[in-house]
């Protein structure tokens, strides 16, 4: 499931962070990957040991727990510490599929269900910088206002096309969901969406307890805790 989810931050949490961004010292990407991501990635990133990286993580944190769509979206058991990159002069990151087990840096392991791209500047600000998903269902193209995140699977293939005027700032990381099968936290989410919509309506109170309780029998079936 592709998803958009806007306003994630606010204008005033925004403009903090890219004040810090903009005097921030950036390391190369390349640092961070493996072998074949190394061969097509070229940008710039926040150091995993740069205290600003864990400052604004923890505030993009702090966000996302106060945004119902993403908790309905990503049904999220463990997140990755956000990380910020910074794409400019050609920068780019080639066709690649995210790594499926990841180190939380506390001896955990996160298993990487849900990738999620929070845009930190404006479209217009740059040419470029294009995140393109390729599914079953084809190539998309996703371009997003400061503020608005992007959630996909992260076993799509995708890439960041080139950067060719101003910069693309974004923060990234990834989500081990409690629901390991994208088809089924597809459906969660669907069904959840429903019985907002029905609760808004004024629908049957007896109708939207049973969905509710179909909801939470399936959450609890195949939820991994």
């Amino acid at each position: 499931m592709l998803l958009h989810i806007p306003n994630v931050l606010s204008a005033e949490e925004l403009a903090g962070i890219r004040r810090q961004l903009d005097a921030a010292q950036w390391t190369d990407g390349r640092e961070t990957v493996g072998t074949q991501g190394a061969q097509v990635k070229r940008n710039l990133q926040l150091p995993d040991t740069s205290p600003l990286k864990a400052e604004l993580g923890k505030l993009i944190l702090a966000a996302l727990q106060r945004h119902p769509l993403f908790f309905a979206a990503a049904l999220p058991l463990k997140i990755l510490p956000p990380r910020f990159n910074r794409y400019e002069g050609g920068g780019t990151y080639g066709f690649h599929v995210d790594g499926s087990v990841m180190q939380l840096g506390n001896g955990e392991q996160l298993r990487s269900d849900v990738s999620c791209t929070l845009f930190l500047n404006e479209p217009d600000d740059y040419d470029g910088g294009e995140l393109i998903v390729n599914d079953t269902y084809g190539e998309h193209e996703v371009k997003l206002p400061a503020g608005d995140a992007i959630v996909y699977p992260a076993s799509s293939l995708h890439q960041v096309t080139p950067v060719t005027r101003g910069a693309r700032i974004a923060s990234f990381f990834w989500i081990q969901s409690m629901i390991r099968d994208d088809a089924r936290r597809r459906m969660l989410f669907e069904l959840d969406a429903s019985i907002q919509r029905l609760r808004s309506g004024n629908a049957d109170n007896d109708a939207v307890l049973q969905l509710t309780g179909l909801y939470h029998n399936l959450l609890r079936q195949w939820a991994e805790t």
